[in-house]
């Protein structure tokens, strides 16, 4: 420590009696004001709202869902005809001599004009079962989309959960914090009126100036995290500058505990991140399907019915009518058939291991969150009655060094309890509730 502030403390232990209650105004003008007044306040469902509409993962999720529905609807009307429009009309003009007008006896070129209309239509009539597993693989994709929509949505509403009970919990540490100083301002008084008297020594001062000096600079660190997270709670909710979150005293309550059993076997049911991973597992299946139908014929049926005109007739219409029947049976194509199968083959493999994976992910993940959720409810019993003890053991050692029957460090040490309890129990309430949060994006519903 350096001398001045050796001095300093040497300065703030010999303060008369008198001045005592100076202390601690002074000591608080150290802590940094800042100023909450004006910052908007946001419950959890509205921060969760917010987020859904500005965060790009859930964004782009519903864009995934809205292109597999196009997806869908194109592979449905691959069972249509299509059906094109023509019509072209055409004049030249040829100066190369032709012709004898009349009129003059003399020489002229050509002209010529023409004008056509045609109704064009074509239908497959087989494709080597290639249109109904495209189809079965659009329907898969969608459901696949459906489903990764619905796990990005929790996803983000754990993040933002998450989030909020950061901002949340910022501001009641920083309650807890402040309410530290205020206790080590307290202390301080009387070890300097102690000291005035002649019933306390120099050393119990200026142990209780440290641990004042300990608690403003946990104050300021809390005033510090809780902007922090004011502000990045304000971003996920497209916003600027800081948003609060607002308190809700459903959040101090403990629900009745969870059917584990029944938690687990809805997990590997219905978890969203499951029924994505298997539906894209189908659609790589449908797909793989749909290249095998390369090695079949491909059988078509087209018409035509048109009508055309030119001036040499004096632009009568006639018309013409066509149908053709067609067969294509590519027999040989340098191996790019095969080598898209493979392709496709490759890919069915690689979705089945992701599917298996994620089944293996959500049970492990369940298992996790259900220990986790049980620590922090077990957590938040053992810290309530830790934090009555400490308050009922620093109100006796207060008595007691009033009294001078303790010294200045069992008070102080009694005193770091009772802050780290109350610290403690704000941790593990929040911990409890990030857990039901995990199991809630687990298995794609609230609890």
């Amino acid at each position: 420590m350096r001398r001045a502030d050796l001095m300093l403390l040497a300065a703030l232990a010999a303060v008369p009696a008198g001045a005592a209650a100076q202390v601690g105004d002074s000591a608080r003008a150290v802590i940094p004001a800042i100023d909450t007044a004006g910052i908007p306040r946001v419950t959890l469902g509205e921060a969760v709202r917010l987020a859904e509409q500005v965060q790009p993962s859930v964004v782009q999720a519903q864009a995934a869902v809205e292109n597999a529905d196009a997806r869908l609807r194109t592979a449905k009307a691959q069972y249509l005809p299509t059906l094109n429009l023509n019509s072209n009309t055409n004049r030249s003009f040829s100066g190369v001599p032709s012709r004898v007008d009349p009129n003059t006896g003399l020489a002229v070129g050509s002209s010529s004009g023409s004008l056509s209309m045609s109704l064009s239509s074509s239908v497959d009539l087989f494709t080597g079962f290639r249109r109904g597993a495209d189809t079965r693989a659009a329907r898969a994709s969608g459901e696949a989309a459906e489903a990764s929509l619905v796990d990005a949505r929790y996803q983000q509403a754990l993040t933002t959960t998450n989030q909020f009970f950061d901002a949340l919990a910022a501001r009641q540490l920083l309650a807890v914090r402040a309410a530290s100083v205020r206790r080590a301002e307290e202390q301080l008084k009387v070890s300097v009126n102690k000291l005035a008297a002649g019933s306390a020594t120099r050393s119990d001062s200026l142990r209780s100036r440290v641990t004042l000096g300990n608690a403003q600079l946990q104050l300021i660190q809390a005033q510090s995290a809780l902007a922090t997270a004011e502000a990045n709670l304000a971003r996920l909710i497209g916003r600027t500058g800081r948003v609060a979150a607002a308190d809700d005293s459903a959040f101090s309550m403990r629900p009745p505990p969870l059917d584990s059993a029944a938690i687990r076997a809805e997990a590997e049911a219905r978890s969203p991140q499951l029924q994505a991973a298997l539906a894209s597992s189908e659609a790589a299946r449908a797909s793989y399907r749909a290249s095998r139908s390369a090695y079949w014929p491909t059988l078509s049926l087209s018409g035509n019915v048109g009508m055309n005109g030119s001036s040499s007739s004096g632009y009568d219409l006639y018309d013409n009518r066509s149908v053709s029947l067609g067969l294509s049976w590519p027999l040989f194509n340098r191996f790019q058939r095969e080598q898209n199968i493979e392709t496709q083959r490759n890919a069915q493999l690689v979705a089945e291991a992701q599917a298996a994976e994620a089944a293996r992910a959500v049970s492990a993940d369940i298992t996790a969150q259900l220990a986790q959720l049980e620590a922090a409810s077990a957590r938040i019993t053992i810290t309530q009655m830790s934090v009555l003890a400490a308050q009922e053991d620093l109100r006796v050692q207060q008595e007691r060094y009033r009294l001078g029957a303790s010294t200045i460090v069992d008070l102080l040490t009694s005193q770091e309890a009772l802050d780290q309890a109350e610290v403690d129990v704000v941790n593990a309430r929040f911990d409890y509730l990030r857990a039901r949060a995990q199991i809630e994006a687990i298995i794609g519903r609230s609890l």
